[in-house]
């Protein structure tokens, strides 16, 4: 994932109701857009904080958060939470590895932050907390791994 000025993906700004100012990246990663949507937003120091809300398609068979949209959320979140030291590159997950903490429920709101702990010449070591009103849901650290440069126009494909 790539900062939204490098034209890397399709950077949706949404300018109405509840994700008034949030953003998204749509067409990039096709498995994130069936999972999602996930949003996120700069919070003016450089990072950034990644949401979503629960959708019926997020939910176990005894109705909370599945596991596996908490890690697909946390892969999301690693590239938001990374993207300054990630945005002259093409990159890839390495590791992701994570502690389920607690549920979350149908409409809730979910969030994530982070910080990037090392940023390498080739890997990006980061990790985060995923929250649902305050309480934590995931805990999770991950490596990125740069695989190369960027296309002139800042497309993953040239």
């Amino acid at each position: 994932m790539a900062d939204g000025e490098s034209g890397y993906a399709q950077n949706i700004v949404v300018g109405e109701g509840p994700w008034d100012g949030w953003f998204m990246y749509q067409g990039l990663d096709p498995f994130e857009d069936l999972a999602g949507p996930f949003y996120m937003r700069d919070n003016g120091d450089g990072t950034r904080r990644s949401a979503f809300r629960v959708e019926h398609k997020h939910l176990n068979g005894g109705g909370a958060i599945h596991g596996g949209c908490l890690m697909t959320f946390a892969d999301f979140a690693l590239f938001a939470i990374g993207h300054e030291a990630l945005k002259d590159s093409q990159s890839v997950t390495a590791t992701l590895n994570g502690e389920f903490v607690g549920p979350a429920k149908l409409g809730d709101l979910v969030e994530c932050t982070g910080e990037i702990v090392r940023a390498g010449r080739s890997m990006v070591f980061i990790r985060g907390m995923i929250t649902c009103a305050g309480a934590p849901l995931l805990s999770f650290s991950g490596v990125v791994k740069k695989t190369r440069p960027r296309g002139l126009d800042g497309s993953p494909y040239s």
